[in-house]
């Protein structure tokens, strides 16, 4: 397996793209985030996450995702309004990929409405930070963290059938109240993992769709394949670039190799969801492949917990635009719609459709 050079440090760097290596190192509790999750007998634990993660867990269940799911419908819908009483080409990334996720984990967070345009403004500022100063980000890294603190405190007056009211009366009943900070850190997690990542698979499926026009066709002709297309877009292109790092706390054998404990580790996802051992013609985009065992949310302890939420708003998505905007179509060649790096994902910086 390829072997890199960490620039910053000069750390050697194994690099992953086999399907079953990528997987193991997913899901192997030998392959912690975070070094400090070793213990001194080398185990790689991961107790605080872990922790944080089942406290989540209880409230982000698929039955709040099917209650929370007509809000969601209505999201898009109001999105769609929005860009059908504007002006044509229309940027569908500016105009729903971007704004729709956020607005729902304001909705799941329980945030006023009239709050959800504030609410996308401090989500861009923190986790898009290229495109904004440092001031401006340290400014509304202050703000919402303010407002988060007044949220949880408006939440514990007067609760209400919302995820932060759940994980309020989960943490108070069990005698163990957590401090003011976590809950805004919680809610600031939520923010980051739901909006870019969810906004960028948006922004960027509909181009693929879009691209070969008898894709979108098929999706008209039968809504039935929404969601398998959306686990086959998640597959097929969902993000070019590695995975944080991850550091091996024992001896391990990945392909008849062994990777020594100590060892720092990055996964290329991308890679893993076309390798064709697990797949059969993975560079083809089948809207009806099944199984589909992509890692796009990753695997094991560490998967994405908001997975069932980011699969409803794909697929509403989806559901929406093609009933509302049948004839949706790319202003501009695909070739030119041009690429930028995020975060924790990849996007195009516009996506002009005309309909």
């Amino acid at each position: 397996m390829p072997e890199l050079t960490l620039r910053s440090s000069g750390e050697p760097v194994r690099v992953l793209t086999r399907y079953a290596d990528v997987h193991t190192m997913l899901s192997d509790p030998r392959f912690p985030r975070d070094r400090s999750e070793a213990g001194p007998d080398g185990t790689g634990t991961g107790e605080r996450h872990q922790r944080w993660r089942r406290l989540v867990a209880q409230t982000l269940t698929a039955k709040r995702v099917a209650v929370l799911r007509p809000r969601i419908v209505a999201i898009a819908h109001d999105l769609v309004d929005t860009m059908e009483a504007g002006p044509q080409p229309a940027d569908l990334w500016a105009g729903f990929a971007y704004p729709f996720p956020v607005r729902v984990v304001g909705a799941l967070l329980g945030v006023p409405e009239q709050d959800w345009d504030r609410f996308s403004y401090w989500s861009g500022a923190l986790f898009s930070q290229d495109r904004y100063g440092e001031q401006e980000t340290r400014t509304a890294r202050h703000d919402l963290a303010t407002y988060l603190g007044e949220h949880l405190a408006r939440k514990r007056r007067e609760p209400g059938d919302d995820l932060l009211s759940k994980l309020v009366e989960i943490t108070d009943a069990a005698d163990r109240r957590l401090p003011e900070a976590v809950f805004v850190q919680i809610m600031q997690g939520l923010m980051h993992a739901g909006h870019e990542t969810t906004s960028s698979v948006i922004g960027k499926l509909v181009p693929v769709l879009l691209d070969d026009r008898s894709r979108w066709q098929r999706l008209l002709d039968d809504r039935s394949l929404i969601r398998p297309a959306v686990e086959e877009l998640l597959r097929f292109d969902v993000n070019r670039g590695p995975g944080m790092p991850r550091y091996l706390t024992d001896d391990i054998e990945l392909d008849g190799e062994v990777i020594p404990k100590g060892s720092t580790a990055l996964s290329v996802v991308a890679s893993a969801n076309r390798d064709e051992r697990m797949f059969s013609d993975p560079d083809e985009l089948d809207l009806t492949r099944s199984p589909n065992r992509h890692l796009a949310f990753g695997a094991g302890a560490h998967s994405c917990i908001g997975q069932a939420l980011a699969r409803t708003e794909l697929q509403v998505a989806l559901e929406i635009l093609l009933e509302r905007l049948p004839g949706l179509d790319l202003a501009v060649p695909s070739s030119e719609l041009a690429r930028r790096e995020g975060v924790l994902t990849d996007s195009f910086e516009q996506v002009p459709v005309v309909w």
